[in-house]
């Protein structure tokens, strides 16, 4: 009998909430409530991001994170996931919104993202692994793909992708350098898989988890020789981001089905397609809520969204501040140690 080699995974998960459809600052507020429930884990396992430079015009609060701990079994990471947002949305107001940029600004410093931490890769097998992820990586990106506007207007599969200051395309001479796809991780050792849009749907997640440890295994084997080059690296990735299920990211599928049995259908039927039509049909703030739901009960169901009713959160500044001094001031600390290990 075969033993598969231990792959590690670990997940940050950003979303936005949103008060009704822009994010509060009382997000702050919603962080404070869940670090001091449980500070020994959430000190280290969430944050708070804002909006940069002209983007504040539109809005100073960004999304908020969480993760998980460190998994070898994609399922085990999922149910991880399932009980941060159980606890987050316990003392949350608000819609919590998964997804990559919000539908009605434009802003590619106000993103949110699904960062998956692997490893540590052993050394030799290192170079070997990241050319592997890197090959499919664009494809993969579509498993989540989940910010179909900006602006109010259809952009594609991922304005996220394709905009966000966070990431980019691949550089093969510097591939710890932060603002990319993919990285290794300078402050823990990981290869860092940043690419990824946020998106409600746990099997989704839990599917991409078993794609990325397939090719972190078969990167192993001896003779895989799967490879990558920078062009047509940026060329799949701006397919993916636009297009979507297209091009030569047909020809990827093929291949990861040799490695991974994984269903077309999820790259080719994107969350994106039914965010926008559900956006089409019925607006920005019922998405939201048909999102909300869906993070908090599993359950995207736009008709019910439609007949329920969303009120502005109530003291939102006030909430705001308490939230920045009994959690941003606490954690300030950590924010610069962890800024400086990354840079």
């Amino acid at each position: 009998m075969t033993v598969l080699p231990e792959v590690l995974l670990g997940l940050e998960e950003e979303i936005f909430i949103t008060e009704p459809t822009l994010p509060s600052i009382a997000s702050l507020w919603y962080l404070a409530k869940l670090l001091w429930s449980r500070p020994s884990y959430y000190y280290t396992h969430s944050a708070s991001n804002f909006a940069r430079g002209k983007d504040l015009r539109q809005g100073v609060m960004s999304g908020v994170e969480v993760s998980t701990a460190v998994h070898s079994s994609a399922a085990d990471l999922v149910r991880d996931l399932a009980e941060r947002r159980k606890e987050l949305a316990g003392v949350s107001g608000g819609l919590m919104v998964a997804t990559g940029h919000l539908f009605d600004i434009d802003a590619p410093t106000n993103t949110c993202g699904l960062h998956i931490h692997v490893g540590p890769v052993d050394e030799k097998d290192l170079e070997r692994t990241y050319s592997t992820l890197a090959r499919f990586l664009p494809l993969l990106s579509l498993l989540t793909a989940s910010s179909p506007l900006r602006g109010g207007r259809r952009f594609g599969q991922s304005y996220r992708v394709a905009r966000s200051y966070a990431i980019g395309p691949l550089r093969a001479t510097d591939k710890k350098y932060r603002f990319q796809d993919m990285i290794i991780s300078k402050r823990l050792g990981t290869i860092e898989l940043r690419v990824f849009d946020p998106v409600w749907d746990l099997e989704r997640i839990r599917v991409l988890a078993e794609c990325i440890q397939g090719l972190v295994r078969a990167a192993a084997e001896p003779g895989c020789a799967f490879s990558w080059d920078e062009h047509t690296y940026a060329e799949e990735r701006r397919v993916a981001a636009t297009r979507g299920y297209a091009g030569s990211l047909r020809q990827r599928y093929a291949e990861l089905r040799d490695v991974v049995d994984v269903p077309e259908q999820l790259f080719a039927r994107t969350v994106s397609d039914e965010l926008y039509e559900c956006w089409r049909r019925y607006g920005t703030l019922v998405t939201y809520t048909a999102l909300d739901r869906a993070y908090r009960h599993g359950v995207f169901d736009p008709g019910w969204a439609a007949a329920a009713t969303c009120t502005p959160g109530a003291l939102g500044l006030v909430r705001g501040l308490a939230g920045f001094a009994c959690y941003y001031v606490p954690k300030l600390p950590y924010i610069i140690f962890k800024g400086l290990k990354e840079h």
